[in-house]
C-alpha cells in the first residue's frame, strides 16, 4: 500500500500550468498555427515587417500563463470552427516538450477508430446498410491538420472492426471546392439513401448539396453521385455566408413531408431553421424556427431526434406521440462544448419547447453529452438492433507540431448507446455499445476496503487497455459521523473544474482510480466520485476526471474535468472507465456524466503504465468492489478485394 502523499503532491514543474487549467480554457481554445505575414516595400533597401495581430481565445488563467496566439487560418477564412487549430505552452518563454518516437507511438489507439493517418475531424452519415455499419468522416488527405476536407468512409460488422474503403466524396465541384463538410444520411420510405452535407463554395459560402449512391445494390457504398441541380439550399436572407451548415437526418412529418434543421446564428443568438420537402431536391423554409436561444453564438452539427419516456431501446428519427420527448443537440462553436437538452417537439409547426428552459441548449449550466473532449457528434438510429448510436469527434489536447509529428490527429469515441434516463426523466442514459466487450481478454475482481489519504496499487499487468467497471460504497458509520457534526461545512461552490482536483481533500472524497500511471505516481490520470454535504444535509455527488498531472509535457492541455451526477436513492455509486492509450473514457452513474479525456504521458506508457486505487477522503472509508479487463486490439485496416463481404439481404 503506497502512501497518500504520492497523491498529494504535484511538482512544481507542473504546478502553475494545472492551476491555469479550467473547463473553459480547454474548451474555448483552440490550436492555431502561428503565421506571420510578411509585406515588402519597394525603395531604397526598405524593409518593413508586419507581424500578425494575436487575440486570445478563452479565459485568462491565473496566473497569467496562458500563451493560445490566435491568427487567421485557412479554416478561419472559410468560416468553420476547429476546423481551427491551436497552440499551447507552460509559459510564454517556453519551449515545447522533445517528445520522442517511442511516446508518440504508445499514444495511437488500439480500439478508437481512426485513419491510418494525418487529420480527422466531424463524424458524418453513419448508417447501417445491407448488413454494414457505415461510417463518414471530415478528413484531410494531405496532413495532421484541418484542410482539403474529403469525406473518408469506413465499414464493420460489428461497430469495433473497421475497414477503410476509398473516399466517398472529394471537392471537385465549385459548390464544395473549399471542402465537403458535414451532412446526414436518411432512408427514404423505399429503403434507399440520401445524403446532405454541407459544401463550402469556390468563394467560402456554405451551401446544402445533395448526393446519393450511385449504385444501391452495392452493400459497400462505394461511389457517390452529386446531385446535377447542387446546390439545393443557400443561406437565406439574414443569414451570413459563413453561419449556415451541416443539416440533420430527415424525418417525416404527419403531412408526409420530410423535414430537416440547419444549424445558424443571428448575432449571438444560436439558431436552427426548418426546412421542409417532398423530394430533396427543393424545399419550404419555415418563418419560425426550430429553437433559438439567445447568446449561446454559432450552432454547428444541429442533432434532433425522439427518445422513448417508456421503452429501453431507441427510435428512428420520424417517431413521435405522447411516450416519447425530444432532444434537441447543438455544438457551440463559441464553447466547443455539445449541449443538449429534453423537450417537447411539435409537428404542426416544427417547433420544439425545452422542458427546463433554465437548462436550455447551449446555456453554460445545461446538460452535456460529455464533460471532457468531445465534441460534432452525430447519432444515427440502427434499425438493424433497434437502437440509436452516438459518434463523436475526439480531438487533441497537445500541439499541432507534436501531432505533426506524429503524422496525425483525432479519433473517435467509442460508440456509444443513447437513452432517455427513466429513473429521473430529465437526462439521457449513454453507455458503449455491447460490442466493445467482444475485445476483453483477461481479467481480474478485487474487492477492496481503502482508508482515508490511501492509494493502493491495483495488479492488473499493463495497464493501456483496460476496461474497468466498479462499485463504491461509503461507510455507514462515517457517514453518520460526517451528517452529525456540525464541524463539517457545506460544501457549497464545489466544481470538478475549480475546485483544484484530486489533490483537494474533502471530508467525502475524492476516491476513484488513479489510470495510465507511472510507479512514482509522478504522471497520473485521477478518475474520481467527489460527495458533498449539501445545506440540507444531504449528499450530492460530482463525477470528475483529473488531467492536471497527467503528463511531464509542457505543451499539453491539462484540465480538470466532470460535473454533479445524479444519485438516486439506495443506488450505490458506480463507474466504468476505458483506458485506450491517449485516451480515457469515464461514465458515471450508469451513464448519465460521461468524460472523455486526452491524455499525453511520458513515463507512464507501455508496461510502466499502471492502474492504482485512492481514497483522498478526509474522514470516509470506501468498500470498492470492482473487475478489471484487459482489452484487445480492434482490427482497422484498408479493405481488400480478398475480404469476405458476408453480406445480409436486408437493410
Amino acid at each position: 500500500m503506497a502512501s497518500s502523499e504520492s497523491l498529494l503532491l504535484v511538482t512544481s514543474q507542473q504546478d502553475s500550468f494545472s492551476d491555469s487549467c479550467s473547463n473553459s480554457i480547454s474548451e474555448t481554445v483552440r490550436r492555431r498555427p502561428v503565421k506571420v505575414y510578411f509585406a515588402v516595400c519597394s525603395g531604397f533597401l526598405l524593409i518593413a515587417l508586419y507581424v500578425a495581430f494575436v487575440v486570445t481565445d478563452g479565459s485568462t488563467p491565473k496566473n497569467g500563463t496562458n500563451d493560445e496566439t490566435i491568427v487567421e487560418t485557412r479554416a478561419r477564412l472559410a468560416g468553420v470552427s476547429e476546423k481551427r487549430v491551436w497552440n499551447v505552452f507552460n509559459d510564454r518563454n517556453g519551449e515545447a516538450f522533445a517528445w520522442n518516437n517511442t511516446m508518440l507511438s504508445w499514444q495511437r489507439t488500439a480500439f478508437h477508430f481512426q485513419p491510418q493517418k494525418n487529420w480527422m475531424n466531424d463524424p458524418n452519415g453513419p448508417l447501417f446498410y445491407k448488413g454494414w455499419y457505415h461510417f463518414f468522416y471530415q478528413y484531410n488527405p494531405n496532413a495532421a491538420v484541418w484542410g482539403d476536407i474529403v469525406w473518408g468512409h469506413a465499414v464493420s460488422k460489428d461497430l469495433i472492426h473497421w475497414l477503410h474503403l476509398p473516399f466517398a466524396m472529394v471537392p471537385d465541384r465549385w459548390y464544395d471546392a473549399n471542402g465537403v463538410w458535414t451532412g446526414s444520411a436518411t432512408f427514404l420510405d423505399d429503403g434507399s439513401i440520401v445524403m446532405l452535407y454541407t459544401g463550402s463554395t469556390d468563394n467560402f459560402v456554405q451551401v446544402q448539396n445533395l448526393a446519393y449512391p450511385e449504385d444501391p445494390n452495392d452493400p459497400l457504398l462505394l461511389k457517390w453521385t452529386k446531385f446535377s441541380g447542387n446546390p439545393v439550399l443557400e443561406p437565406p436572407p439574414g443569414i451570413g455566408a459563413k453561419d449556415f451548415r451541416d443539416p440533420t437526418t430527415a424525418w417525416k412529418t404527419s403531412a408526409g413531408k420530410w423535414r430537416i434543421t440547419i444549424g445558424s446564428k443571428v448575432n449571438k443568438t444560436g439558431i436552427s431553421l426548418v426546412y421542409d420537402t417532398v423530394d430533396f431536391k427543393t424545399y419550404e423554409k419555415h418563418d419560425i424556427l426550430l429553437h433559438q436561444v439567445p447568446n449561446t453564438g454559432m450552432w454547428e452539427c444541429v442533432d434532433f431526434y425522439p427518445v422513448s419516456k417508456t421503452k429501453h431501446h431507441g427510435l428512428d428519427t420520424s417517431v413521435n406521440g405522447p411516450d416519447v420527448k425530444h432532444i434537441v443537440k447543438a455544438s457551440m462553436d463559441d464553447t466547443r462544448i455539445d449541449h443538449y437538452a429534453t423537450g417537447t417537439y411539435h409537428d404542426s409547426n416544427g417547433t420544439w419547447v425545452p422542458d427546463n428552459p433554465s437548462i436550455d441548449v447551449g446555456i453554460s449550466t445545461g446538460l452535456r453529452y460529455d464533460y471532457g473532449k468531445f465534441y460534432a457528434s452525430k447519432t444515427f438510429y440502427d434499425q438493424h438492433k433497434e437502437r440509436r448510436i452516438l459518434w463523436s469527434w475526439i480531438g487533441e489536447s497537445d500541439s499541432e507540431a507534436a501531432d505533426v509529428q506524429k503524422g496525425w490527429s483525432s479519433v473517435q469515441g467509442v460508440p456509444r448507446t443513447v437513452l432517455l434516463d427513466t429513473k429521473t426523466g430529465k437526462n439521457l442514459i449513454q453507455w458503449p455499445v455491447k460490442e466493445i466487450k467482444s475485445l476483453r481478454l483477461t481479467s481480474r475482481k478485487f474487492q477492496k476496503k481503502v482508508r482515508p489519504g490511501t492509494v493502493v496499487p491495483v495488479d492488473v499487468g499493463p495497464a493501456s487497455q483496460l476496461d474497468i467497471e466498479a462499485e463504491f460504497k461509503i461507510k455507514k458509520d462515517d457517514l453518520e459521523v460526517i451528517f452529525g457534526d456540525d464541524s463539517v461545512e457545506d460544501d457549497k461552490e464545489f466544481s470538478c473544474g475549480s475546485s483544484g482536483g484530486a489533490t483537494v481533500r474533502g471530508a467525502l472524497g475524492p476516491f476513484g482510480f488513479s489510470v495510465l500511471a507511472d510507479e512514482s505516481l509522478s504522471e497520473q490520470t485521477p478518475v474520481y466520485f467527489y460527495v458533498t454535504k449539501g445545506k440540507d444535509s444531504k449528499l450530492k455527488t460530482f463525477f470528475c476526471t483529473d488531467t492536471s498531472r497527467s503528463t511531464m509535457a509542457n505543451d499539453v492541455v491539462k484540465p480538470v474535468y466532470g460535473s454533479f451526477v445524479p444519485v438516486l436513492k439506495r443506488e450505490k455509486l458506480t463507474m466504468r472507465i476505458l483506458v485506450d492509450h491517449s485516451i480515457v473514457e469515464a461514465f458515471g452513474q450508469g451513464g448519465r456524466t460521461c468524460i472523455t479525456s486526452r491524455v499525453y504521458p511520458t513515463k507512464a506508457i507501455y508496461g510502466a503504465a499502471k492502474l492504482f486505487l485512492f481514497n483522498n477522503a478526509i474522514d470516509a472509508t470506501v468498500e470498492a468492489s470492482f473487475k478489471v479487463w484487459q482489452m484487445n486490439s480492434a482490427f482497422i485496416r484498408p479493405y481488400s478485394t480478398a475480404d469476405d463481404l458476408g453480406v445480409s439481404s436486408s437493410t
